[in-house]
C-alpha cells in the first residue's frame, strides 16, 4: 500500500516525493557517517547513500525544470535542494582527494537540515513554481543565482572544514607544517642530489583538512565573485543600474569582504592554524545571514517576505 502510493505521487507529483526521497535518505545516512566517525575510518556505505543523495536532487531539479519551463533555482524551496545539491557534490570531490570520515559528518548534517527546512518548514506557497516575468528568464540571472549557489556551498564546505580542525586540536596546540596556502608538502633535504631535491613530508590529518579547507574556500571565493559580477551586470541589464545596495547585494559584499581578508591573512600574512579556522567558522555565520537571515527580512529585491513580510 505505502508502494502503490509513492508510485502514484511520483506520477502525479515527482519534485515533492524525489524530496521526501532525499530526506529520508540523508536520514539514514547521518548515523552511519556518525559512526564511521567514531571508528575512524571513512565508509563505501556513506558515499554510496551520498552519490544516491545527489542523483535524486538531480531528477528532482530536471523535474521541476520540465515542469516550470525554467531554471530550477527561482524560488527558496528550489534554492535549498540546489544548495544541497552543491553540498553534496563538493564532499564527493572532496572525499575523492582525500578520504576521511571527518569530511561527511559535517556535510551531511547541514544537508539534512536544509532538505529538513526545505521540506517541512517553508509554507507551501514558497514551494510553488510560478511563471517568471522576462527580466527573470535572463541567462545573466541564471548564472548569477546558480554560480552564488555554489559558492555558498564551497564557502559552507570549507569554513566547517576549518571548525573540525578546531575541534580535532581542542586539547593541543594546533601545529601546521604546511604552507599558508595550503602547499608546501615537501622539505628541504641537507644533502641536495641532481636527482632528489626535496623530500616529501606525510601531513597530519589537521594538516590535510586545513589544506582542504583554505582550498574549498578559494574555490567559493572565486566562484562568488563571478557570481556578484554576473548579478551587477544581470541588475544593469533588467533595472538600469550595475548596483543598488540592496540588502542582499549589501551582505553578499560583506561575505566577498569577509573571505577576502580570510585569502589576504593567509596568502600575504601566512596564517595557519587556530586563527583563519576562527575566521573561516566565522565566516559560517556570515553566509548563513547572506543566504537565509536577509531573505525572511521582508525586505529588498531578494526577499521572500516570509518571517517579518
Amino acid at each position: 500500500m505505502i508502494l502503490d502510493n509513492l508510485f502514484k505521487n511520483l506520477i502525479y507529483d515527482p519534485v515533492s516525493v524525489l524530496g521526501i526521497l532525499v530526506f529520508y535518505f540523508l536520514l539514514v545516512n547521518l548515523p552511519i557517517s556518525l559512526g564511521a566517525v567514531f571508528r575512524k575510518k571513512s565508509s563505501t556505505t556513506v558515499r554510496i547513500l551520498t552519490i544516491l543523495v545527489n542523483l535524486l536532487i538531480s531528477f528532482q531539479l530536471l523535474f521541476r525544470w520540465s515542469i516550470s519551463g525554467h531554471f530550477p533555482i527561482s524560488n527558496l524551496y528550489e534554492s535549498l535542494y540546489f544548495l544541497t545539491w552543491g553540498i553534496s557534490m563538493g564532499q564527493l570531490l572532496i572525499e575523492r582527494k582525500y578520504q576521511s570520515p571527518i569530511i561527511p559528518s559535517i556535510a551531511i548534517p547541514i544537508e539534512l537540515l536544509t532538505v529538513a527546512f526545505a521540506c517541512f518548514v517553508l509554507p507551501e506557497d514558497l514551494k510553488l513554481s510560478s511563471n517568471l516575468v522576462p527580466a527573470l528568464r535572463s541567462s545573466w540571472l541564471i548564472m548569477h543565482v546558480s554560480v552564488v549557489m555554489l559558492s555558498y556551498s564551497a564557502l559552507i564546505i570549507g569554513s566547517l572544514l576549518s571548525t573540525s580542525v578546531l575541534f580535532i586540536n581542542i586539547n593541543q596546540p594546533l601545529q601546521i607544517r604546511s604552507s599558508s596556502t595550503g602547499t608546501g608538502g615537501y622539505k628541504i633535504t641537507s644533502n641536495l642530489t641532481p636527482n632528489e631535491i626535496f623530500d616529501p613530508v606525510e601531513f597530519s590529518h589537521s594538516e590535510q583538512l586545513d589544506t582542504l579547507s583554505y582550498q574549498s574556500i578559494l574555490v567559493g571565493f572565486v566562484l562568488l565573485t563571478l557570481g556578484l559580477i554576473s548579478g551587477a551586470v544581470w541588475a544593469n541589464e533588467a533595472w538600469g543600474t550595475w548596483w543598488s545596495w540592496d540588502p542582499k547585494e549589501t551582505w553578499a559584499f560583506i561575505s566577498w569582504l569577509f573571505y577576502a581578508a580570510y585569502l589576504h591573512m593567509r596568502i600575504s600574512k601566512g596564517w595557519q592554524g587556530t586563527r583563519p579556522a576562527l575566521l573561516a567558522t566565522t565566516g559560517f555565520l556570515v553566509v548563513l545571514v547572506c543566504y537565509l537571515g536577509v531573505n525572511f527580512l521582508g525586505i529588498g529585491l531578494h526577499s521572500y517576505g516570509w518571517i517579518f513580510g
